[in-house]
C-alpha cells in the first residue's frame, strides 16, 4: 500500500489501535478533500451544484414525487431542513411542486425536466471524476471500494439512528 504524507503509519504493521487511528485520519483527510473539491467533477460542471442539492434531486430521481415529510424521512433529515434546501431549487426550476394525486391539498415534489437533465450533466461528470481518479484501480478494487465505503456509511447512518440524531447525509437507500 502506498504512503501519503499525510499516512503516518504503515497499517500493515501496528495494532489495532494504530489501524484505527490511521482508518480515522484517513477518514479525516477524506471528508477535507471532499469538501474542498466537492468531489464535483470534471469539465465546466465541476463545481456547479452543491452537495445538498445533488443529494435531494437524487432521491427524487430515484423515488419519484413525495411530500417534504416524506423527504426528509427518506433522507434521515428534518422536515424544516429539507424546506430550507429545496426552496433554491424550485426557484431555479430544478424541483416542481405540484398537488398530490390522490389528496389535492397536499403538495408533492418532483424534479423537473430541467432538473432531470442538470442532473444528469453532474452525475455525468462525477462519474468522469471517479473514473479518473480511479484508473489505474482494477475493476476488483472498484468494486470493493464501493461496497466498503457503502457499509461505512450504513454504519455512520445507523449508529446516528440509534442515538436520535439526525444524519447529514441520505440514509442507506441513496
Amino acid at each position: 500500500m502506498p504512503t501519503t504524507p499525510e499516512m503516518s503509519m504503515d497499517m500493515t504493521t501496528v495494532g489495532d489501535t494504530g489501524l484505527l487511528d490511521t482508518l480515522q485520519h484517513e477518514v479525516a483527510v477524506f471528508a477535507r478533500r471532499a469538501e474542498q473539491t466537492r468531489l464535483g467533477g470534471v469539465g465546466q460542471v465541476r463545481n456547479s451544484m452543491d452537495r445538498a442539492a445533488y443529494l435531494l434531486l437524487n432521491r427524487l430521481d430515484k423515488e419519484g414525487p413525495m411530500g417534504v415529510k416524506a423527504l426528509a424521512a427518506s433522507m434521515g433529515i428534518d422536515s424544516s431542513t429539507v424546506t430550507r434546501q429545496v426552496a433554491p431549487l424550485v426557484d431555479t426550476g430544478l424541483v416542481k411542486r405540484t398537488s398530490h394525486p390522490e389528496d389535492g391539498r397536499a403538495v408533492v415534489l418532483q424534479l423537473s425536466p430541467r432538473g432531470q437533465s442538470r442532473l444528469e450533466e453532474v452525475r455525468s461528470s462525477r462519474r468522469q471524476l471517479m473514473a479518473e481518479l480511479t484508473q489505474d484501480w482494477a475493476p476488483e478494487e472498484r468494486e470493493a471500494f464501493c461496497s466498503l465505503l457503502t457499509r461505512f456509511n450504513h454504519a455512520l447512518s445507523a449508529r446516528q439512528a440509534s442515538q436520535g440524531m439526525p444524519s447529514a447525509e441520505p440514509t442507506p437507500a441513496s
